[in-house]
């Protein structure tokens, strides 16, 4: 299968409640790689690579709205360069 990546950005409230360690959590059980990072403007980016099934399958996860306590008003995506990450990972 061939690999693509998406930039993801989300928004509602999505800080401080354990977002990116859901997200994290989401992407490595579907295989993906990429990174859940905090945006100044209060939003999550999120880089995901991998099968676009898989990838589908995360965004249909952040536009449910991700963990219990948090809450996605939007979720905005964009095709992403295909590069490679060590896993997915949380970043600062």
């Amino acid at each position: 299968m061939s690999k693509t990546s998406i930039a993801a950005y989300v928004y509602g409230r999505v800080q401080g409640v354990g977002f990116r360690f859901a997200t994290q959590q989401q992407a490595n059980g579907l295989g993906l790689t990429g990174y859940a990072k905090n945006l100044d403007d209060g939003g999550v980016e999120v880089i995901a690579c991998g099968e676009q099934q898989k990838i589908d399958q995360l965004l249909d996860w952040l536009r449910q709205g991700g963990p219990k306590y948090a809450r996605v008003d939007r979720v905005l995506t964009e095709p992403s360069a295909l590069a490679e990450y060590d896993g997915f990972s949380i970043r600062h």
